[in-house]
């Protein structure tokens, strides 16, 4: 995302400066987290810190730099001022001269400190100034950054002098400054890690006597002071993206601000708005504005004087109360929560800890007020801390502190975000509602970015068909490449920047269970909607698509805490003593592709392996099946999984799935479908940049019947290998070969069977088999039986579109089938059972007309000769491999192809590998 420059020394040179390296005296003038970072790594690098000198404790609280300092034995000064008047205080001076500095280091140093001090040093002082100067000298700088709405910002290492900010420059780096970019996410991508990074490096330099002292120019040069809470004021009378700049440039320190309703509010959370959608809310009358602003479900929409939009989430008032902006009508008028005995128990515990951090409240009320006791933004954070203690599952954010300041209000938003009734975040669908199956099923249809369903762009949608009857579902949303390129840079934020990179594993093995149980919760319902938006029997659903999916998600929750790595013994260079070890990490953003046959368990296959290992997700139904993926994402969002975990995008495989391949922020792409499709996305994916692929993809599973197998059983088992799933299954056995003695026997009773058939609704209990899929597909199955008579192959049964609506195909059974048939090399995907001979004895050659395709994904064999089931299962040449069985898929067992049926597993541990990198880490002690 960042484009990086530097001035001066090329990074590259850094390693060659090693061996320039010389150990100096360094004092550390500065404060906060970035100096505490700063002083960590200047030890690492070697130098000595004679002394640190930041600011005096508050409230009894030492600065974060301090408290590192102290831990490490170094000298700690915590002046109040270093001048009065003007003029330097000769004993802060002397008590400075007197650790005998070589140089000194300032990150984030808001006190004002005398030439007496800043020249004392022979290598002088070097400052860190969040801007590209000569821009934004002067405080503020990064909200001056985005109120002047900056497409670059950056920071400054300086030479300081007696100008303000004025001094020679030894280093700067510049990132991208994005639309909806605020202080604290410029902050954290950019200024605070490169920052500390550049810092270092500019010491690096001066070690190495390379550093550089570039005058500033004139031209160019900006000033502007610190932005104070009355200078905030919000002048209507701009274009929207000035009012957007303003809001965001003064978030969060010192808010931007209006008089509304007779009372100062504070605006916080803006970002701009599409203008191209109609928007639906409650008028708010806002003195000055253009027009009225619209309390909208997503916040409160605000108007320029151009008639353009933007966007804000949340609202404080006088009192310091905050609240989700789409509450403002709606802020006093929730009821209390009536707690059960066990969250009484938790509002216990988080009383003693209220008490713990305000230590001057004789008594925690439920009254008090959290910041009007005097705590301070430490202590929101050690809160939010505290409360992850005692509920791992509650995952809090800052601003949840900041919109329920009392300890009432605190623990009645702590209950309801913990039974998932939390308004702030109120999920919001616009379903599709429809009563059968004895039941309301409620289905969205939009996109799912961020964690949000979304219009796709330009409004664009398509209808998904009921393959029952052959009519509309419902209109769903059409995935452009623009969604799919917000939908990657949703999951990117959320893997590098938000809360799931940074969870515990065990935590995230909490949140996939709490999702297969919603799932099970919904099963009925998930099971109603795979039946209709897909052809699936409804029993058959319940059971497999939606029973398997919640297997597979319990599954790999329990896998998230138990990935680890190992230790290598290495051969240690003596004197030296070494430590190898690997760390098995997530990869970053996966894409994932799958087809229309099983839906919901196809996701969940992959899925839920992706999603143990830490990565996030972006998935892309079939276009003709995407409504349970997502009700599923649905789901995700109620199970409380972090915005941009899992993102969803019915459309093309031409547009979306194309993008994925080609998008340069996706480092791995798993797919199910077709041979030809899957050489199509390698190639993709190599040409892009080298991203990991997993493909599973066509299949011609033979299945081997020898004459002495249990009859009985083998039909029975050889008819589901086949019309299972109506045939739409990646593992069919393609091609049956019977032994030629009880060939016709076999042909006969499969017939007789087959012929038993219920054929109808698949939400009918009794019914045995549904519709095909989608139209193209029956005509496609039609055709192939077709060719299969052109040939000669011997139709036995079926191979006809049944006259009735809807996409209904008779289960089909061919015999005679010759190797050099289309039927005999060609996969159907459909319930067409293709039946060849084979002689009596003759396995050796039976063996080699089974491998002789390119397709490897399953096999079979029915024998009661164990030695000969052996045998035959070490010779077949596929991924899996069944004996005296057929189908017998679980969550535990690895499931992937050989030769042109892809590579990759999904399921079992081994499906955790397609899902993590693995790292080599040496250390020399």
């Amino acid at each position: 995302m960042c484009d990086c420059r530097m001035t001066g020394e090329d990074t590259a040179s850094f390693p060659q400066l090693q061996s320039w390296f010389v150990s100096m005296k360094i004092a550390v003038i500065g404060q906060s987290l970035f100096g505490q970072e700063v002083y960590k790594e200047l030890r690492k690098e070697g130098h000595t810190i004679v002394g640190v000198f930041t600011i005096p404790d508050k409230d009894g609280k030492a600065d974060a730099l301090a408290t590192e300092a102290e831990k490490d034995s170094v000298p700690v000064f915590k002046f109040p001022r270093w001048r009065l008047k003007g003029k330097a205080i000769p004993e802060v001076v002397d008590q400075y001269r007197a650790v005998g500095a070589e140089l000194n280091v300032m990150p984030f140093c808001s006190q004002f400190i005398p030439m007496e001090v800043i020249d004392c040093p022979k290598h002088g002082s070097i400052i860190y100034h969040p801007s590209l100067l000569p821009r934004h000298r002067g405080a503020s700088a990064i909200n001056w950054t985005l109120i002047h709405g900056d497409k670059k910002g950056g920071f400054t290492v300086f030479w300081a002098d007696d100008g303000l900010d004025t001094g020679p420059i030894l280093l700067q780096r510049e990132c991208d400054v994005g639309p909806d970019d605020t202080v604290n996410t410029i902050y954290k991508r950019f200024l605070f890690p490169e920052g500390v990074k550049g810092t270092v490096e500019a010491v690096r330099l001066i070690a190495a006597g390379k550093a550089p002292r570039i005058t500033q120019p004139e031209e160019g040069a900006t000033y502007e002071g610190i932005q104070k809470k009355e200078n905030a004021k919000i002048d209507w009378n701009q274009p929207a993206e000035a009012l957007h700049n303003w809001i965001r440039g003064n978030d969060k320190v010192p808010g931007a601000w209006a008089e509304v309703d007779g009372q100062k509010v504070t605006f916080y959370g803006s970002t701009l708005v599409d203008n191209g959608s109609t928007v639906n809310g409650q008028p708010l009358d806002i003195p000055g504005a253009s027009q009225p602003g619209l309390v909208t479900k997503n916040g409160l929409v605000l108007f320029g004087n151009d008639g353009k939009t933007l966007l804000v989430k949340n609202l404080q008032f006088e009192d310091g109360k905050m609240i989700a902006a789409a509450q403002y009508f709606r802020s006093g008028s929730s009821a209390a929560v009536e707690l059960t005995e066990e969250e009484k128990a938790f509002a216990e515990e988080m009383r003693v800890v209220w008490k713990s951090i305000l230590s001057n409240v004789a008594e925690i009320a439920d009254s008090t007020d959290f910041f009007k006791s005097g705590a301070a933004s430490m202590d929101v954070v050690r809160l939010v801390e505290e409360v992850k203690l005692r509920a791992s599952e509650l995952q809090l954010q800052n601003e949840d502190v900041y919109m329920a300041t009392t300890f009432q209000e605190f623990i009645q938003m702590c209950v309801r975000k913990l039974r998932g009734e939390d308004g702030e975040e109120e999920l919001v669908v616009d379903y599709v509602e429809k009563n059968m199956n004895n039941m309301t099923i409620r289905m969205p249809h939009q996109l799912f970015v961020n964690g949000e369903f979304v219009d796709a762009e330009g409004g664009k949608t398509y209808k998904t068909i009921n393959p029952t009857d052959g009519q509309p579902i419902c209109e769903v949303s059409l995935a452009q490449v623009a969604d799919v390129d917000r939908a990657v840079a949703a999951a990117k934020e959320a893997f590098e920047e938000g809360e799931w990179g940074k969870m515990n594993p065990r935590d995230r093995g909490r949140l996939i269970y709490r999702l297969a149980d919603l799932m099970e919760q919904h099963q009925e319902e998930l099971a109603t909607i795979e039946a209709i938006d897909s052809g699936a029997v409804y029993t058959l659903a319940l059971k497999t698509h939606v029973g398997m999916s919640i297997q597979t998600f319990r599954y790999f929750a329990g896998w998230c805490d138990k990935i680890q790595g190992t230790t290598i013994p290495i051969n240690q260079a003596r004197p030296n003593r070494n430590l190898t070890f690997t760390r098995r990490e997530p990869i970053g953003v996966c894409a994932i592709v799958i087809p229309w046959n099983y839906p919901l368990m196809m996701l969940a296959w992959k899925t839920a392996a992706c999603l143990a290992a830490g990565n996030t997700v972006v998935l892309k139904p079939a276009q003709v099946t995407p409504l349970t993926a997502l009700k599923f994402a649905e789901l995700t969002a109620r199970a409380g999984f972090p915005k941009g975990v899992v993102n969803i995008l019915p459309g093309a495989g031409s547009l979306v799935g194309q993008r994925l391949s080609d998008h340069p922020d996706v480092r791995k792409l798993g797919f199910t479908g077709s041979t030809e499709i899957g050489k199509q996305i390698m190639k993709s994916c190599a040409v892009s940049n080298v991203k990991k692929v997993s493909l599973e993809l066509g299949g011609k599973s033979p299945l081997l019947i020898f004459s002495d197998c249990d009859m009985d059983k083998a039909v029975r088992m050889g008819m589901s290998s086949v019309f299972f799933n109506k045939g739409e299954n990646c593992i069919a056995a393609g091609r049956l070969f019977v032994e030629e003695s009880i060939h016709d026997q076999f042909v006969q009773k499969v017939v007789e069977e087959v012929k038993k058939m219920k054929i109808g609704d698949p939400l009918d209990r009794s019914t045995d088999h549904g519709p095909q899929n989608h139209k193209a597909h029956l005509d496609k199955l039609v055709e192939y039986c077709q060719r299969g008579v052109k040939e000669g192959a011997r139709l036995v049964y079926g191979g006809k579109h049944i006259a009735r609506p809807g996409f209904f195909f008779e289960p089909t059974v061919f015999t005679n089938v010759e190797d050099s048939m289309f039927v005999a090399q060609e996969e159907s995907f459909g319930p067409i059972m293709i039946i060849s001979k084979f002689k009596d004895g003759d396995v050796d050659g039976v063996l080699s007309r089974a491998n002789a395709t390119e397709y490897g994904l399953a096999s079979g064999v029915f024998t009661r000769d164990i030695s000969r089931a052996l045998y035959v299962s070490e010779r077949l040449q596929a991924g899996t491999v069944f004996v005296n069985t057929y189908n017998k898929t679980d969550v535990a067992a690895p499931f992937g192809g050989f030769k042109q049926s892809g590579f990759g597993k999904d399921l079992g541990e081994e499906a955790l590998n397609e899902y993590l990198k693995t790292k080599a880490v040496t250390i020399e002690y």
